[in-house]
Order: C-alpha cells, then structure tokens, then sequence
C-alpha cells in the first residue's frame, strides 16, 4: 500500500481512507483495516477491493461523478471482512499536493440507535472538521517547506553580500515578506493541531532580536532619515520566548514610533536588567518580585492624546486611516502577556511615546551571538539531510557546503538507511524532517540511534514540535534562515543529541 504523510485519521475511531485519483488506496486507518481485513493489505490495493457491487457504477465511476456534483457525505455499501456487505454514511473531501488529486473516506453506520440521534449532528460536523484539518495541514506543510527555501537561499545571499550592494534592500524586503508568511503558516499549521499548543520558547538574548529588528528599518529601501540611539545592557538576563513572534511585537512598536513622525526624528531603545524584591507598578503592569528584563522604546514623534491612551489595547481600535485594522496594538499585547510579561505605554501629545515591554528572566547571562563571524559559523564535518521535498534538500545542501561541511542528501528514512548501511562514509550529524512518507522523522532516529549511537541528530518540521525538554536544544522550527540552520548545526555538534 501506498504511504502519504499527512494523514490525521490515522488514529480515528471509525474507519477512513485516502485515496489517489485513480482510486488506489494510499492510506487505510486501524479501524478501516479491521473492517476490511486482507482487502486492504498489502500492495497497491484499489477501492474497487472493497466496492459492493449493489452501489451504482463502479468504484472509479464514482469517484469521478463525485468530483463533478461533490456532495458531503453519500451512503455506500462496502464488502467487509468475510464478503458481507455494510452499508456506511460516507464523508469525502479532497485536496491536491504536488498536481496530485487525493480523496479522504470516513464511513460511519448509516443507522444509529436511537440514544445516538442526538449526537448524530455533532459527528457530522467532527466530519467536516476533520476534512478541513486535513486541508489546512497539507497547506501548512507545504507552504513551510516553500518558505525555508526563500529564507535559506535569501539568508545565505544576504551573508555573503556587501552592506552597500543596491540589491541589499530588495532581498531584506523579500526576507521580511517571507517571515510575515511564516508567522500565517504557523498559524494555520497550529488551527490543524485543534490545541493552543505555544511554539518552543527558548532562553536567549533579546539584544540580538531588537538589533535585527533595528537593521530591518534602517535598511529599508523607503526608511526615513531618523536618528538611532541603542543603549543595550551589556550583560542583559536571560529571558525565554518565542524569536519569531517577539520579533512581530518589536517590529509593530517600532512601525508605529516610526509612523508617529513626520520627518526626522529620534528614536531610543534602551533594554535593562530588574531585580524587585517586592511588587511594582508600572502604569497598567503589576510586577511581582523576581528577576525581568525591560525593552524601554521611545521616540519623539506626535504622542497620544490623553483620551485615546486607555484604549490603545483594543482589538480593531486605530486612530489611523485605512488599511490599518487595529490590531497593531492588540496583537503586541496578546503576544507579551502570553509570555507571562507586560505592556506599559506613556505619552504625552507633540512629545513622543514611550513603550516599555518587561518580560520574566533568569539571572544568568546567555552570550550575545549578535557578533558571530562567518569563521565562527564553518565546518569540517560530515552532515546528512534527509527530507522529501527536493527544493529543501538542494537549499540545505547549498548553505552548509558553502560553510565548509561535507554534506550528503537522502529523499527518505529508508535512502539514509541504506547510505549508513554502507558505511562508507562516518556521518557526523543527520538532520531530519520529522513528517515523512513510509518512515517518520522519529521511526529514522529509532535506526540510527540503534545502527550508529555515535550520530548525532537534529530533527526539523513546520509541524510536529518537539516532545520533550531535551529534544528541543536538537530541534529546528520551518521555515529558517541560513544563520539559523548554521547556528543550530553547531550546537548540535558541539552539545550532541537531544534524543535517547
């Protein structure tokens, strides 16, 4: 049988299937295998396998009359284990991948007991959820993958480019761009999860987010000739978050200090180290005793007017002019507090605004890596990138063989079995997508760990995170930068696996 990677149902109570459009069967769930027995086993089974004879037409038929008139769910008769026909509510829904049509099958009993009337809406509607998670995982995959290939190629241009080339600009604008792309991939990837699952909030130094934040202003193609004044806490806290969506909050604050001016102007971030030992107040912002860094921003601009200052929080509140949504705000606000942190703001009109973000931290110091060096990102070691999308394999390949790495490439668990297997070459590390067809990312590190203990691993994914705390210093979040990948080859080499 077949085998595609984005399947949900896999775990589903009742039985599903997914098909190709020619109606083999690509995937069949537990619950369906156990309706339909050896039908469904092994091979390349079509569904024609498993196609009652008293349903009208044949299976391809069907199939194709569907996709002219598609309906929500159709009653069908199947031949279940032993040739008995069952006749089952059927829900279909498709989607495409790669030009390829696929088909997903939930077949539920036709008549329920009468106890079950009243549940019976709730399962139609589980039905049609399901379909669209379906949808929404496949697109989020997808557009990850497509989004760490711009970002790496971007990234890796932008490294070797000189600070004054004239394409400078246009490829930090792309980069932007891509990374706005990125924060709606991942949020459509998180509705398929159906949890508020949180992205790994990771200890690090925030001077390094608020200088790129700076660096994407300065360099801007339309910026505006403001003055930059950086005040950095040399041996700042470590603090925990998440790097791309703090990036989000500093660069809305920063657009809106910037949009406050017209003309020249000045603008301050200050980031500073806190140790209360009993309960503060700072404007709406309640601090209990510990350790916070403060992200202090502040620009000369034209203020806000006293009557509108309580309200600059709320959702779909702006004093602008169309397309602003007024979310600006709100959003930083959401992102902040969901870090356990908080949002104070003064103004005063024709005298500038000052937004200070505290956010909890550790009193330890993590090195600033705003200073790395090309040197500092090179090796010598042999890495291999296993990943079914080809355009992610290529962009890898391309970034770590720039940096000195020998770097070997595997479409699949299986291929970078087989090339360990060989044992032609010692692999120093092996960086693996964790969603995969035939063998996942997890079912390949279970072989290497056991073929070759020595290896070490650092798994990627647009989707599925990691499972614990020690696998997460061996993890990479799709889509990524080249500096991001460099960086985290690195530790993985240097700290070894986050897997046992």
């Amino acid at each position: 049988m077949k085998s595609e990677s984005v399947f949900p149902l896999e775990n589903a109570g009742w039985p599903a299937l997914l098909l190709d459009s020619t109606s083999t069967v690509c995937r069949a769930n537990p619950s369906a295998i156990k309706l339909f027995g050896a039908s469904l086993e092994g091979g390349n089974p079509l569904l024609s396998a498993i196609w009652s004879p008293e349903n009208q037409g044949t299976a391809e038929q069907f199939l194709a009359h569907w996709e002219r008139s598609p309906s929500a769910t159709v009653p069908l008769k199947f031949r279940a284990k032993g040739g008995a026909p069952v006749q089952y509510l059927v829900s279909i829904c498709s989607f495409s991948k790669e030009a390829q049509k696929y088909f997903v099958l939930q077949l539920f009993p036709e008549t329920l007991p009468a106890a079950a009337d009243n549940s019976h809406a709730s399962l139609a509607h589980k039905q049609k959820l399901d379909c669209a998670l379906q949808l929404a995982r496949t697109v989020s995959l997808d557009f990850n993958n497509a989004l760490t290939t711009i970002l790496g190629h971007g990234s890796l241009v932008l490294s070797r480019m000189e600070s004054d080339h004239p394409w400078r600009a246009s490829l930090l604008a792309i980069e932007k761009s891509a990374a706005k792309a990125a924060e709606i991939a991942n949020d459509l990837g998180a509705f398929s999860r159906q949890e508020k699952e949180a992205r790994s909030q990771a200890p690090g130094n925030l001077n390094v987010l608020l200088q790129r934040s700076v660096e994407s202003f300065q360099q801007s193609p339309d910026s505006q000739p403001l003055e930059w004044h950086l005040q950095f806490e040399r041996k700042l806290f470590t603090a925990k978050f998440d790097e791309a969506k703090m990036q989000q909050a500093f660069l809305r604050i920063l657009e809106n200090a910037v949009e406050s001016m017209d003309g020249p102007g000045r603008i301050s971030i200050q980031t500073r180290n806190f140790e209360l030992t009993e309960s503060t107040q700072d404007r709406n912002v309640r601090l209990t005793p510990g350790a916070y860094v403060c992200t202090e921003i502040t620009d000369n601009g034209c203020g806000i007017e006293p009557e509108v200052l309580p309200r600059i929080f709320e959702p779909f509140f702006s004093t602008k002019d169309e397309p602003h949504r007024g979310l600006g705000l709100a959003w930083v606000y959401g992102i902040i507090t969901n870090h356990g942190g908080g949002v104070a703001v003064s103004s005063q009109p024709g005298a500038g605004t000052s937004v200070r973000i505290y956010l909890p931290a550790e009193n330890r110091i993590i090195k600033d890596n705003g200073g790395t060096t090309i040197q500092d990102l090179k090796g010598s070691q042999t890495v291999m990138i296993v990943d079914d999308e080809d355009l992610v394999l290529k962009m890898g390949q391309t970034i770590l063989a720039a940096y000195g790495y020998s770097v070997h490439t595997a479409s699949s668990g299986q291929r970078a079995l087989d090339i360990l297997a060989q044992g032609e070459v010692a692999m120093d590390l092996v960086i693996t997508d964790l969603v995969m067809p035939a063998m996942s990312g997890r079912e390949l590190v279970e072989h290497i760990q056991r073929l070759s203990p020595a290896t070490r691993i650092l798994c990627t994914s647009g989707y599925v995170g990691p499972s614990n705390h020690r696998e997460d210093s061996a993890y990479l979040q799709k889509p990524f930068t080249s500096q991001d990948l460099l960086l985290k080859v690195k530790e993985a080499l240097v700290n070894g696996n986050g897997h046992e």
